[in-house]
């Protein structure tokens, strides 16, 4: 809950800015009535996948992305296993790391 209150405005269309998203998906683990009803009463629809039922209901297609960029930073050794004891350091590595990623993806389309 104190990420979904975190959230900074959300950019979209002209008007009146929303300050939450619209949905919020999450996968099994947070399959609970309770969560339902701390995320409604943020005023965000819950698309929180039910414990039981089959695969397939179309929120990995949402998930594939995250972990997809998680996938593209452990690629780098020093991002795998977090050894710096200062997070300004490990924060420097991400952010090269980043940097290195989307350079590879930009100089790929030329």
């Amino acid at each position: 809950m104190p990420l979904l209150q975190a959230v900074p405005p959300v950019r979209g269309k002209r008007g009146r800015p929303r300050r939450r998203p619209e949905v919020v998906p999450g996968d099994r683990g947070y399959d609970h009535d309770k969560h339902r009803r701390q995320v409604r009463a943020l005023g965000i629809r819950p698309l929180i996948a039910r414990r039981g039922t089959e695969h397939g209901s179309g929120l990995g297609t949402q998930r594939r992305v995250v972990e997809q960029a998680f996938a593209l930073l452990h690629h780098f050794r020093r991002l795998r296993i977090r050894r710096e004891v200062r997070a300004d350091i490990h924060e420097a590595f991400l952010k090269l790391g980043c940097a290195l990623i989307c350079w590879r993806r930009l100089s790929s389309l030329c």
